[in-house]
């Protein structure tokens, strides 16, 4: 599946969770790499949505939080053909559905030069 969104600035408390030890230990184990200490938000349209909403339950990894730390689902992602991540999708988040939040084990932002509203695509 290939989706696409723009760009857009989050809550900055991704970087927060993802570094925590309950979490980053299990991306480690799932998705092979300790992300960037960060989340990329990525806006997508109903179309892309939906088709997310629709991915079946067996091709998500679930990542478990603790007490006051809500479990992850993510799938395993490809940002611009370029750099391998996972798109997270948090029990716990303050975003709406159609933002998405992407973790690589780089900056995304600084690295590929990325600034609100750039286009980007992904490959599920």
């Amino acid at each position: 599946m290939i989706i696409s969104g723009k760009i857009v600035s989050g809550t900055r408390k991704g970087g927060y969770f993802v570094s925590q030890k309950v979490y980053s230990d299990q991306f480690m184990h799932i998705l092979g790499f300790k992300p960037f200490p960060g989340t990329l938000n990525i806006e997508v349209n109903e179309k892309d949505l939906q088709e997310i909403i629709n991915i079946p339950k067996q091709k998500l990894n679930i990542i478990h939080g603790r007490e006051g730390f809500g479990d992850v689902k993510c799938i395993k992602s490809t940002l611009n053909n370029k750099i391998d991540g996972a798109l997270l999708f948090p029990a716990k988040t303050e975003h709406p559905p159609k933002i998405l939040e992407f973790i690589a084990n780089e900056n995304l932002r600084e690295d590929l030069n990325l600034k609100d509203g750039d286009l980007v695509t992904l490959i599920l």
